[in-house]
């Protein structure tokens, strides 16, 4: 088959590696993108429809390369016909996109409508700020991004403001329960998500509501995860939500390389896939390019 010919021994494995939980560990330059692309092209020649495949990276940028290296894939002759499926494509896209997907395909369950607003840092803030001076709070004692990231953090350690309120115990931890309870009831005004909310109410709806849940568990039979050790606790319980009872679910990790670990993420997550899924098959893609 055309599309193994340019793939190591390793990384051929992985791609032919479909059924069942699957973790790729792989160090940078071990062609983990390429080993992922593969993998999906693998599955729709195997007559896997692409529309049941899901693949999640962290960056527009690394979600674009991803799509495009697949469509331009697709479109490579094999046995002298052209492969691309008329019959849809891969869902590649960023975490926060694919919550925007599903947000908007169930807004009516959480009070919003399909054509929802998402608040930028600049919004954020300033609804924050407001919060802080109608409640007499100083803001050179309480530095108001100070208190955003705060809140920023806690979803996603997928800590919702009611859950941050009833543990808060300094002073600190209830002014911030106080400006995010604030916080949150201004953006539902403004019928608004910020963008940590992108991922926090998806898992909320998915948790909340098993019918949805199943719903996509039965459209994505095969999810892939990219960069698995920089996944947060909110993407890594979307993660688990989203993958089916045949666990085909394939993660790419780099025990090395955990840059997001100033935005939460959370190692712990890929060191503990076996115990996720005690039947995963490890790959490690040693060779470098």
């Amino acid at each position: 088959m055309k599309h193994l010919e340019s793939l190591n021994d390793k990384q051929k494995e992985a791609v032919l590696y479909t059924e069942g939980p699957l973790l790729i560990v792989a160090g940078a330059g071990a062609g983990k993108t390429k080993t992922l692309t593969h993998r999906i092209i693998h599955l729709i020649h195997q007559g896997i429809s692409p529309e049941s495949i899901l693949a999640v990276t962290f960056t527009n940028k690394a979600a674009k390369e991803m799509r495009d290296r697949v469509m331009a894939l697709l479109r490579e002759p094999a046995n002298g016909n052209p492969t691309y499926p008329i019959d849809g494509v891969p869902f590649v896209s960023t975490f926060h996109s694919l919550g925007v997907n599903i947000i908007k395909e169930n807004a009516h369950l959480i009070g919003l409508t399909k054509h929802f607003a998402i608040a930028d840092e600049h919004d954020a803030m300033v609804i924050i700020k407001d919060a802080m001076k109608a409640a007499d709070i100083d803001p050179k004692q309480y530095e108001p991004r100070k208190i955003k990231s705060i809140i920023s953090k806690a979803k996603g350690d997928f800590i919702t403001s009611s859950t941050y309120g009833q543990n808060a115990t300094s002073a600190l931890q209830s002014i911030v329960a106080r400006i995010w309870r604030d916080y949150e009831r201004a953006l539902k005004a403004e019928k608004a998500l910020d963008f940590d909310d992108l991922l926090l109410e998806t898992v909320l709806i998915l948790k909340k509501y098993p019918e949805v849940k199943q719903s996509y568990q039965e459209r994505f039979q095969y999810v892939h995860i990219d960069e698995y050790q920089d996944t947060n606790e909110v993407q890594y319980e979307l993660v688990k939500l989203l993958v089916g009872k045949d666990e085909n679910i394939c993660v790419v990790g780099d025990t090395d390389q955990n840059i997001y670990s100033w935005r939460g993420a959370n190692i712990k997550n890929m060191l503990h896939f076996e115990k996720d899924y005690p039947e995963a098959k490890i790959i490690m893609l040693e060779q470098n390019y």
